[in-house]
């Protein structure tokens, strides 16, 4: 059996050699059904490493508390999300106070409707991460982290005082360094504020490709420049092992403050770190389908040609054929030839395109600011679903082969 398939493998590569262009022309498909297995699925897991990081940085045991429901959409808000109220201050206060479970809140004011935009000299950043918060801030967001300077107090909050914390990347963008911006002054939509920080850019960023650009004021300051901001959100640290009984707190005391019957459903949204991943994935879920989809596209069209070329073959190699029953060979050898043969072309062309297109994949973090790492699943999937075309393209091509009449085969000019 050993001596059979180092046989029927010595005879397949030997065909590849003799038909070099041939043969590369009814693999191309295959090579791309491969290439597009193994560059989405370095994609997928490159988005879903950059996608946990982002997650994990604002903390795994915290939650975060939002008017409408969170997620990704298909379609705008449905109207039972639209007429919800705002959640107010006092709402996120009585969490604090009210919840056992919670550690502490930070309670945040966004102003949604301006490109929010900081200017130093001939410098600008615009569309920043615009809001006003409270100290808390920086014990519940696990990536409120210092890269220089110090955050702003209680005091300076009470007092509405115009201290500004800026992200890595718009600090970077109006002064040479995150040092150097600590202590200037920059005008932030028409107000001059004191620079007292600025935060290191997480790992991982907010997503792929985005940047820091977080310009961070106290609340009461906010709500003075802005008093039609009443857009509130909320996100709380639960004491360890304690988020799902803080989660149902937070529940129980936002219904009774928003007068939600008891009937109804929920007129705001809590979500969890899991419930994130969760949502991802299903994203990453229909990622995965386009990818069967396309690839399977490429991996048909890759079998069809080799079919094509494997009956030429056949046609060709009639006489061949013939001798090689009327010395005994079997009908079972001339099929497992011929199938042999099918593999290794559509094997030799997934190896090639896990090899081109590992490549390719491994280049995108160095020409994007995306991340990308090829699976081993990736590439196992991609050869042993390129051999499995070759299997199952060749077998109508092997049978016609180990069909043929010895005689009549002899006969064929």
């Amino acid at each position: 059996m050993k001596q059979d398939i180092r046989e029927n493998l010595a005879l397949a590569f030997d065909t590849l050699r003799t038909h070099k262009a041939r043969s590369a022309l009814a693999v191309l498909g295959v090579v791309i059904g491969v290439g597009v297995i193994i560059v989405v699925a370095s994609l997928i897991t490159g988005f879903k490493s950059t996608i946990s990081d982002e997650i994990a940085g604002f903390g795994a045991n915290t939650a975060w508390v939002a008017r409408f429901d969170q997620g990704p959409r298909m379609s705008a808000l449905p109207k039972n999300e639209r007429t919800r109220p705002p959640l107010t201050l006092d709402q996120g206060l009585g969490l604090d106070s009210q919840c056992p479970a919670i550690k502490e809140v930070a309670i945040s004011v966004y102003e949604w409707h301006d490109n929010h935009i900081a200017t130093f000299r001939k410098n600008q950043v615009q569309a920043l991460d615009f809001s006003g918060t409270f100290p808390s801030y920086m014990d519940v967001y696990g990536n409120a982290n210092l890269r220089a300077g110090r955050f702003f107090t209680q005091a300076e909050n009470l007092h509405r005082d115009k201290v500004v914390v800026l992200g890595e990347d718009a600090a970077k963008a109006l002064f040479p360094t995150a040092q150097d911006a600590v202590g200037k002054m920059v005008n932030l939509d028409g107000a001059d504020f004191q620079i007292i920080g600025v935060f290191e850019k997480p790992e991982g960023g907010f997503g792929f490709g985005s940047e820091d650009k977080r310009a961070i004021i106290p609340y009461y300051t906010l709500h003075e420049m802005y008093p039609q901001a009443l857009d509130n959100g909320y996100r709380f640290l639960a004491y360890p092992g304690k988020l799902d009984e803080a989660v149902d707190e937070a529940r129980w005391v936002l219904r009774r403050e928003r007068k939600v019957a008891y009937n109804a459903p929920d007129s705001f949204s809590i979500t969890t770190q899991v419930q994130q991943e969760e949502q991802f994935n299903q994203i990453i879920g229909g990622v995965a389908l386009v990818l069967i989809v396309l690839s399977s596209i490429g991996l048909l069209i890759g079998g069809v040609g080799v079919m094509n070329i494997m009956l030429v073959s056949v046609t060709e190699r009639t006489r061949e054929i013939g001798v090689r029953k009327a010395i005994g060979a079997r009908s079972r050898d001339i099929t497992w030839q011929f199938l042999f043969e099918a593999m290794t072309l559509t094997g030799s062309g997934g190896i090639l395109g896990v090899l081109f297109f590992s490549g390719l994949a491994m280049l995108i973090p160095h020409v994007t600011s995306m991340k990308a790492a090829v699976p081993l699943w990736a590439v196992l999937v991609g050869i042993g679903v390129s051999v499995a075309v070759g299997l199952i393209f060749g077998v109508w091509p092997a049978v016609k082969a180990a069909k043929l009449d010895p005689i009549e085969a002899l006969r064929y000019e």
